[in-house]
């Protein structure tokens, strides 16, 4: 059952991340990967929440390890910022690995400990 519970999340959060990137890049334009940036923290965010608010098994799996797995990249952001250092744009990979990093951990942090007191 966790299984299907984990495929059933992760079928909703690719095709998602998909088309927040896609959104989310043609708004800004520009070439610093703020679609990724963008998944990749909200659910950071969604995660912190799920585990914050202590969710039961079955709910850890679809939303946190099926869907948020899913919706964020890892290896899309490895190779953005690859890419960037590349074309010479070293600042901005720069910056993209700290913005990622903070921001992240920051918004799991804050997803987290707003949960936690709400559940409490």
């Amino acid at each position: 059952m966790t299984v299907l519970l984990v495929a059933l999340g992760a079928a909703v959060g690719a095709p998602l991340r998909y088309l927040t990137d896609r959104a989310v890049q043609a708004r800004f334009g520009s070439a610093f990967p703020w679609g990724t940036l963008t998944v990749n923290v909200t659910g950071s965010l969604l995660l912190g929440v799920v585990f914050g608010a202590a969710a039961d098994p079955a709910v850890s799996a679809l939303v946190g390890t099926g869907f948020c797995g899913a919706f964020t990249t890892w290896s899309t952001f490895g190779y953005e910022t690859v890419r960037l250092v590349r074309s010479g744009a070293r600042r901005a990979a720069l910056a993209n690995v700290a913005l990622s990093v903070a921001a992240g951990l920051g918004a799991a942090w804050l997803g987290f400990a707003v949960a936690h007191l709400l559940a409490n």
